[in-house]
């Protein structure tokens, strides 16, 4: 079948098929006659595992590795059950921070009075780094200085 009708069958785009071919994660489609990508039963199933993964948030770096634990007959449970604990600890973290950020904006969002008036602590917060969750604790924890917004038929320099 061509890229299209695998794109179909396994619910991932074309485009990210000829990504995954370029970057090895799926080895290169044979070629028909006329050029095109033929893929086959075995490419069909090994899309659909990327997929899955995918859908449960695996990078492609540990999906790569779960590939090869996969096509791997001698694997170990425990070190594909390794892989699954540290990536669910990540998502706990990240779920973590995603509910810190919701209750910093939603308690930033109750704190403007939406009525028309130019003031809003909102962006005053967006502007100082105040209430707002350090998601990138990497980042410099000075903020920058404020920036004047543009406007309307005026040019910068």
């Amino acid at each position: 079948m061509n890229i299209g009708q695998a794109s179909r069958a396994t619910g991932v785009s074309a485009k990210m098929i000829r990504y995954y071919e370029s970057i090895g994660l799926v080895p290169p489609a044979d070629r028909q006659d006329s050029g095109y990508r033929d893929y086959g039963a075995a490419d069909l199933h090994r899309l659909g595992f990327i997929r899955h993964a995918r859908d449960l948030g695996f990078s492609l770096e540990r999906i790569k590795v779960l590939l090869g634990l996969w096509s791997d007959p001698d694997r170990s449970n425990a070190d594909v059950k390794a892989i699954a604990r540290a990536h669910v600890r990540e998502l706990e973290d990240r779920a973590r921070q995603l509910n810190e950020m919701a209750d910093a904006l939603r308690i930033l969002a109750d704190a403007c009075d939406g009525d028309g008036r130019p003031d809003c602590p909102i962006i005053a917060s967006l502007e100082t780094g105040a209430n707002v969750p350090a998601c990138h604790p990497s980042a410099a924890s000075t903020a920058p200085e404020p920036l004047t917004p543009r406007r309307k038929g005026r040019t910068r320099r």
